[in-house]
C-alpha cells in the first residue's frame, strides 16, 4: 500500500497528467504557482465529483478496488479516533459498514 506520507503528492501527480490543458495553462507560472493551481484544480474536481479532496487521492492512486476500501477504512479509522469516538458509533454516525 502506498504510504500515508506520499498519498496527496502522487494524487496531484497523477491528477495533473491525466489533465494535460491544465499543465499546459500552468506552464508559464513558477513551481510554487503551478502547484498551488494545480491543488486548487484538483480540490475543484473532487468539489464536482461531490468528495472530499482526500477521498478524490485515494481514488486517484488506488490500484485496486480492494485496496480504494482499505485506504479509505483506514482513513476513517483515524478520524474515529481522532474525534475520541468508538469505531461503531462513528461507522454509524457516518452510515458506514464496519467491518
Amino acid at each position: 500500500m502506498i504510504a500515508k506520507e506520499a498519498r496527496q503528492a502522487l494524487a496531484l501527480q497523477r491528477f495533473a497528467e491525466q489533465n494535460p490543458q491544465l499543465l499546459e495553462e500552468v506552464r508559464e507560472l513558477d513551481a510554487r504557482e503551478q502547484a498551488q493551481q494545480i491543488e486548487w484544480a484538483f480540490e475543484d474536481a473532487a468539489d464536482e465529483q461531490g468528495v472530499q479532496p482526500w477521498e478524490y487521492a485515494l481514488q486517484l492512486i488506488a490500484e485496486s478496488p480492494e485496496q480504494l476500501k482499505a485506504m479509505r477504512m483506514e482513513t476513517h479509522r483515524e478520524v474515529a479516533e481522532a474525534l475520541g469516538l468508538e469505531w461503531e458509533e462513528y461507522c454509524q454516525f457516518n452510515e458506514i459498514e464496519p467491518e
